[in-house]
């Protein structure tokens, strides 16, 4: 008898335990397993760096580990296609940049909406963009390369990071005011086409500060022109575009966050909420303005804000590449 009742009362327990169990998991809320942040480029990359960081900071906010999934190809088309179809429930997000207002204007059969497809949590940064060259490249200053470049055009070779790109658009405005044709050299991102860049493989390109700068203190390539109106801070030594003669030149490279449309309210405010706080980690402040940039301040941060940034830029750049002709593969 007291067998039995051990018996039932054990088995009472592992009732009460199992039905404890889901219980206890739901109420842990959002998140409680790792989350996937998207790069929609190669690893090594600018957006690369502003993920990393970001998703560090933000793990350690939200209690859970932040993987990073590099996912290049089709100037960032084919990484957020995938954020796109994902399950929206906060688990899967995607760091990307000024291609995402540029897509809808240069693929006819885009994938995606990049507007209503994805719920918008906040911009991180504007980063500037400097035109560079291989270290033994023969210009020694912008005054010459822009000399050297209407005189070569074409036998000038100019990489970029896939159609629809930062340092694709920053081409295309580059050769409209120069008036010149170069031949472009498209890769999967701008962390390889740094590595062959490094390696002489091609002649310049324009990048963001965040893959550059490092390069160019170290002498590994030649830094030209910042695309910024005033003179950075990190690379003084730049002039700009705009006071070696090409009035109002100005290209950045913002980056920001969104998740699949839809995802729960909780998930949206936790992430807002993480994304503010790494913003004003000093870690991450002081690795970005090492990389010649700085976080957006917190009112842009948001998703209406970034939403209402997006709107605009898809708007602005629709002319330009419509203009220029061009279209992606």
């Amino acid at each position: 008898m007291k067998a039995t009742r051990n018996l039932t009362a054990l088995a009472a327990v592992v009732a009460a335990g199992i039905a404890i169990g889901p219980a206890e998991t739901a109420a842990q809320g959002y998140p409680n397993k790792a989350i996937t942040i998207v790069v929609p480029a190669a690893a090594g990359g600018p957006t690369d760096t502003v993920a990393r960081l970001i998703g560090e900071s933000m793990g350690k906010t939200l209690g859970q580990q932040i993987v990073i999934e590099n996912l290049g190809g089709a100037g960032g088309t084919v990484g957020m296609a995938r954020v796109a179809r994902a399950p929206a429930d906060g688990y899967t997000l995607a760091v990307w940049h000024i291609g995402q207002a540029t897509a809808p204007s240069l693929y006819d059969n885009l994938r995606y909406n990049a507007i209503d497809d994805f719920d918008s949590i906040g911009r991180i940064t504007d980063v500037p963009m400097t035109i560079v060259g291989k270290a033994n490249l023969e210009p020694k200053d912008i005054a010459e390369l822009l000399i050297w470049v209407k005189q070569k055009q074409k036998d000038v070779t100019y990489a970029h990071a896939g159609i629809g790109s930062a340092a694709h658009l920053c081409g295309l405005l580059f050769m409209s005011a120069t008036k010149v044709e170069m031949t472009a050299v498209s890769y999967r991102g701008t962390g390889p086409a740094m590595t062959d860049l490094l390696g002489g493989q091609f002649d310049m390109m324009c990048d963001q500060t965040t893959g550059t700068t490092t390069q160019i203190n170290e002498g590994k390539i030649k830094g030209y022109a910042a695309t910024t109106l005033k003179r950075l801070k990190v690379l003084p030594q730049l002039p700009t575009l705009d006071e070696s003669g090409i009035k109002g030149f100005e290209v950045s490279a913002w980056h920001a966050m969104w998740a699949p449309k839809g995802i729960p309210a909780e998930a949206s405010q936790k992430l807002v909420a993480a994304l503010q706080t790494a913003l004003k980690d000093p870690k991450v402040v002081e690795r970005f303005a090492s990389l010649g940039t700085e976080p957006v301040p917190p009112d842009l941060a948001t998703p209406a804000a970034l939403s209402a940034q997006l709107k605009a830029e898809v708007a602005k750049w629709s002319p330009v590449i419509k203009a220029a002709g061009v279209k992606g593969n």
